[in-house]
């Protein structure tokens, strides 16, 4: 008669064992479906590793970066669930949903190499992984007293930490609060523009994009100028000529047929549709009959570019047209109206830009920048476009005229939210844990949880302003302590809920 509730009680936890792991197998196929369907697989004839590399140049829109982030975040969940079930200890648990996370994302983003209807992203690496560890903190979150046991665990079941441990753990805080940081810093890098897409004039490759108007020159440099240069450039027609190796482009619009590169870098502009009317005493016509396009990709000039993270281009540039939209592309290095490194074109009578970088996603379309009232005329304009850290400037026809615009100051407020959620919530989520450690030493634990929550927004934003030329805001600092102080404050009422339960 006793042993039955043994057998009972074992045949539940047999069970409870069971629906754990077709939670989390379950977990997986639904991933495997939702990123693989319909699983129409092309294997090319030959494929080499320079392929393999080339397939993830491609970058995530913000709905698919908050898509990939919440699509891990059950896996997890429900794999924290299973190890704390199967009493693994917390920082094998966490290294578990790290790799397992990172390398079942790896092997989803691998597989849709094969696939057309998908592209694969380093972005989607990184975002699934954050989203299984979110995961599991979420899991701790909802079981505090599990995480209170594990921390006791790693601590080794002493009331008291040594000093060299707590060092250990808030120096660790610390460098996660740099290379997050690090990572902000690139997202306003080029380095993921594509090496395929040629440059096109006055349209997209699909000729769905037209642009009427005149253009007679088109410089491309691969670093940013000074606002000395751009003011000696614009004084001077020939200055551009003098730049030595950084001139990567350098077209001179005549002539009836083919457009050649002066500096040899890149190929020849060849005329599409149907060209008739192409010459002007300033440059060449361009409209929806007639446009121009490399004869291969400008793979040179981009691989610079994109090394460099610089860029200057310099056009000289009148419309036709001052209400065309679209917006129509006047210059444009990009594979379709979807997919592009840059384009510069006109919507109304305004200047528009986008640009590819990890921050913008790859049709540059996450962050747009226009310039109003500049084709109010039907005049040629000198427009110079300058890039670096993260920030634009363009000049139109004199360095009076000028904008600056930072990419980082620029991003949409529900992104930013997002962007600065994922950021300070697992930092505050970290704290919190690093809070049980030290929670006997009571003003030590103040003053780390203090300087702790400042500390990671104080640190991103310095190094932004520093490395980025963004200007200080007060707002992106008070919303990083917001979401680290929150989360803690989160983590702490639940434990209190749960301790006045039992």
């Amino acid at each position: 008669m006793n042993h039955r509730p043994n057998i009972y009680q074992k045949s539940q936890r047999v069970k409870l064992y069971l629906l754990n792991w077709l939670l989390v197998l379950g977990t997986i196929l639904v991933i495997a479906i939702a990123t693989l369907y319909p699983f129409k697989f092309l294997l090319p004839h030959s494929f080499s590793a320079a392929d393999f590399f080339a397939s993830f140049n491609n970058t995530s829109s913000f709905q698919d970066q908050v898509n990939n982030v919440l699509l891990f975040m059950p896996l997890g969940f429900y794999c924290a669930n299973l190890l704390q079930k199967l009493q693994v200890r917390l920082i094998f648990q966490i290294i578990i949903v790290l790799l397992l996370s990172a390398g079942f994302s790896l092997t989803v983003e691998t597989l849709q190499i094969f696939l057309p209807s998908r592209s694969p992203t380093p972005a989607d690496i990184f975002n699934n992984t954050l989203g299984g560890c979110l995961g599991l903190f979420g899991f701790y979150f909802w079981n505090y007293q599990s995480l209170t046991r594990m921390g006791l665990e790693i601590t080794g079941n002493s009331s008291r930490l040594s000093n060299q441990k707590i060092t250990g753990f808030i120096l660790a805080y610390l460098s996660f609060t740099l290379v997050i940081s690090l990572f902000w810093q690139s997202t306003t890098n080029l380095s993921n523009w594509n090496l395929n897409y040629p440059l096109l004039l006055g349209n997209e490759r699909d000729g769905n994009r037209p642009w009427q108007g005149y253009i007679s020159e088109v410089y491309i440099t691969d670093r940013a100028i000074s606002n000395y240069e751009a003011r000696k450039a614009l004084d001077d027609a020939n200055y551009w000529q003098n730049l030595g190796n950084s001139l990567v482009a350098n077209y001179q619009l005549n002539g009836n047929c083919c457009q050649q590169e002066q500096t040899g870098n890149l190929p020849e502009l060849l005329w599409q549709g149907t060209p008739t009317n192409i010459q002007n005493h300033e440059g060449v016509f361009l409209n929806s009959s007639q446009w121009l396009i490399t004869a291969t990709s400008v793979k040179n000039l981009s691989q610079k570019i994109s090394r460099s993270s610089e860029f200057t281009l310099i056009t000289h540039v009148a419309t036709n047209n001052t209400q065309q939209t679209g917006p129509a592309r006047i210059i444009s290095i990009s594979g379709d109206y979807l997919r592009r490194n840059l384009t510069l074109s006109q919507e109304g009578n305004s200047l528009d830009l986008r640009l590819r970088t990890p921050l913008t996603g790859e049709n540059g379309s996450d962050i747009q920048i226009m310039i109003p009232n500049v084709f109010t005329d039907k005049k040629f304009h000198q427009i110079i476009i300058t890039y670096a850290r993260g920030t634009v400037q363009f000049y139109i026809d004199t360095v009076k005229r000028a904008y600056s615009f930072n990419l980082l100051d620029l991003i949409p407020l529900n992104q930013k939210v997002f962007y600065y959620a994922l950021t300070f919530i697992p930092l505050g989520a970290s704290l919190a844990i690093l809070s049980l450690f030290a929670k006997n030493r009571v003003i030590f634990s103040r003053l780390m949880i203090g300087s702790g929550i400042l500390l990671p927004s104080i640190i991103l934003e310095t190094m932004l302003i520093s490395e980025n030329h963004k200007s200080l805001s007060w707002k992106n600092l008070l919303l990083g302590i917001l979401f680290t102080a929150g989360t803690i404050l989160i983590f702490r009422i639940r434990g209190e809920y749960l301790k006045a339960r039992t």
